[in-house]
């Protein structure tokens, strides 16, 4: 089913929901965002190479988000014993919970904008 918003509708909701996670002391900047939800809504398996290229950031980038995602157990990183040179990043059950929150809040977010 596709929802059709308006532009000041569609940055209304960006605005709830960014407000809602700060309101809920989450202070992820939008690259950790998009680097969770990529993990978590794409296929893995995920690597710090992958995610640099698709995100068009450098590795070290990926790896300073990757520091705060591990710190709150939303990811957990290992060496990839088939290639040593590659990072694999691992779902958890904290971050997939996260993500179920955030999918939450949005979806809240969306039911009470303005028609």
């Amino acid at each position: 089913m596709a929802v059709e918003l308006r532009p000041l509708q569609s940055l209304r909701l960006w605005h709830d929901v960014n407000l809602d996670l700060v309101h809920q002391g989450g202070d992820l900047s939008s690259r950790q965002i998009a680097i969770l939800l990529t993990i978590y809504l794409e296929a893995p398996p995920h690597t710090v190479r992958g995610l640099a290229q698709k995100l068009n950031v450098t590795k070290p980038v990926v790896t300073r988000a990757l520091d705060t995602l591990g710190k709150l157990d939303y990811v957990t990183r290992r060496r990839d014993e088939a290639d040593r040179r590659n990072v694999i990043i691992q779902r958890t059950v904290a971050g997939a919970l996260a993500v179920e929150r955030l999918g939450d809040i949005v979806t809240t977010r969306a039911k009470e904008l303005p028609r």
